[in-house]
Order: structure tokens, then sequence, then C-alpha cells
């Protein structure tokens, strides 16, 4: 029995070197491009009818969070299919790896959000630049299995990230554009990157 476990442990070990040494392809163009006109979307209908977003940050935040989930939802469903389609037998340990990746970022800016609400609301006006450093150090992070290109778009949210913090450092105020136009870009660099470095379209493929 040690030595059946043994061998499925040596298995599994083989299965995760091997998917850490091949390109991940889970990632749709098309969808992440789609992403960025969700936060394009959202950003203009808080400026049509959030008055003010400073006095009202959890609508503001609710709004992005509910953008957030759908553009995830929409991500991780065009995942599945493409990591079965393109990784068959290392599906599964492609999705962890890709996972695995860009996690500790995401559960860090959620948690960095829940703890200025709770304990400092008056610092809430930095939770935009907050996160889009964070996703940008989410990006670095997946570059290791994505095309070395992608590191721009990391690097566009890392400097997008402290830009949106220096111009709300004069204000304390919360806009909705400090968070749509640069994920909306960002979404769309990173769509287009991956697009030019596959060499393919979705509806190819």
């Amino acid at each position: 029995m040690r030595d059946l476990d043994k061998a499925l442990a040596d298995i599994l070990a083989i299965r995760s070197q091997i998917a850490a040494g091949t390109a991940f392809r889970g990632y749709g163009p098309a969808t992440v491009a789609a992403t960025s006109g969700i936060a394009l979307l959202t950003a203009v209908l808080q400026f049509l009818w959030l008055t003010d977003p400073t006095g009202q940050p959890i609508v503001f935040f609710g709004g992005w969070a509910a953008a957030a989930s759908l553009s995830a939802a929409l991500i991780w469903i065009e995942m599945l299919a493409r990591t079965r389609r393109h990784h068959s037998g290392l599906a599964d340990a492609m999705l962890q790896q890709a996972i695995g990746q860009f996690l500790p970022a995401g559960v860090a800016g959620l948690l960095l959000a829940i703890m200025m609400w709770k304990f400092a609301p008056e610092t809430l006006w930095m939770l935009p630049g907050l996160w889009q450093v964070l996703v940008s150090l989410g990006v670095f992070a997946s570059v290791r299995s994505l095309p070395r290109s992608i590191a721009f778009g990391g690097a566009w949210y890392f400097v997008s990230g402290f830009t949106v913090l220096l111009l709300a450092s004069q204000t304390h105020l919360l806009s909705p554009w400090t968070m749509g136009l640069p994920f909306a870009a960002g979404q769309l660099l990173m769509a287009a990157l991956l697009y030019f470095a596959s060499g393919e379209n979705d509806d190819e493929d």
C-alpha cells in the first residue's frame, strides 16, 4: 500500500512539474476584452446614478464587487472549457496552478477592503489604487505560465495604481473613473497581449 501511495504521489509531482513548464492557454482574449467593457459600463452607470460615491462607499464598492464577480465568472467558465480543450490530461493541474498564482492577490484585496471599511473608513479613497497594485502583482505572478508580454499588463496596473493613489491623495474622494478607466484600459491591453501572443482567434480554437 505504501508503494502505491508513493507511486501516486510521484505521478502527481511529475504532473505538477510538467504543468509548471507548460504555457497556460486558459485565458481567452475575447472574454478578457469583455471584462473591459464591464468595467467601463460600471463606471458610466455609477457616474450617471451615483451622485456621491464618497458618501456612499458601500454602494460604490458594491457595484465594483458585482462587476468583478461577473468578470471572474465569465473568465472562469471559459477557463474551464479552454483548459480542457488545450491541456486535456493536465487540465486540473494547469487550473490549480493558474488559480494559485493569482489567488493571493485576490484574497489580499478582499481582506484589505474589509479591514479598511471596518477599522479605517476614512482611508477608503486609497482602495481603488491599492486594488490596481494588487492586480499588477497577480499578473506578474502569472507571467511564469503566460506569454512574457503579459508583463506589460502587470506594468500598466502597477503604474495606474500609483497614479490613482497620487491623484486621489489630493481630494480623498472616490470616483467611478479612477476604477473604470484603468481597469477598462488594462483588461483591453491584456486581451490584446493574449491575442497577439497566441496568434489565434477564439472562434477558431
